[in-house]
């Protein structure tokens, strides 16, 4: 079964230093992480990129998923449907997206859906936090040679949860830093290595 939400975050990059100062203030234990794997589909020239979608598959510890996440007017529409372990390890083995309901969404974009293929994974050791009025995650991913560690915060009300992050990072003096998301710095790193290979 399908489900849409409207996911509103906020995110930015950390260093470890900082990573590792905001586990210990959140009294976050080692119990608490995580690891969860993104596996990440396009068409060869990136159609989805293009849109500003992404469509992965997150393995984690409660099984498969199939998202695609697409924008909309407040933060970005995300499609979701638990996949059973064959389904979802078949996508990420064959590269082919054989679900019929998000074939049609695919078409719908005016993407074929057979033009899809594997990119590759990124892996995430995360950790979550309720405060505020909404979710703190904690990242620290690992792909293509890189390490990086991510503050990002969830919430339902874009203009609460922005004063929200912004004193949180003001408090522990983080600055502010563009951080695009994960998908967008796999696909960067891929197409930098691409190049330099």
């Amino acid at each position: 079964m399908m489900e849409k939400n409207i996911e509103i975050e906020f995110k930015n990059i950390l260093t470890k230093a900082e990573y590792l100062e905001l586990l210990n203030h959140f009294q976050v234990k080692e119990t608490e992480l995580f690891k969860q794997e993104n596996h990440y589909f396009d068409t060869k020239n990136f159609e989805l990129k293009e849109r500003s979608s992404a469509l992965r598959i997150r393995k984690k510890q409660s099984g498969y998923e199939l998202t695609l996440k697409q924008p909309c007017d407040d933060g970005l529409l995300e499609t979701n449907k638990q996949l059973t372990a064959e389904a979802g390890e078949e996508m990420i083995q064959t590269g082919k997206i054989n679900d019929p309901q998000f074939a049609s969404i695919l078409e719908e974009m005016g993407i074929a859906p057979e033009s899809i293929v594997y990119f590759g994974s990124l892996s995430t050791i995360r950790a979550e936090k309720e405060t505020g009025n909404g979710l703190l995650v904690f990242d620290h991913s690992f792909y293509l040679n890189i390490e990086d560690y991510e503050l990002e915060y969830e919430v339902s009300d874009r203009k609460e949860g922005q004063v929200y992050f912004q004193e949180l990072l003001h408090s522990f003096q983080i600055p502010i830093r563009e951080t695009k998301n994960k998908v967008r710095r796999f696909y960067e790193q891929k197409y930098t290595n691409d190049i330099h290979s």
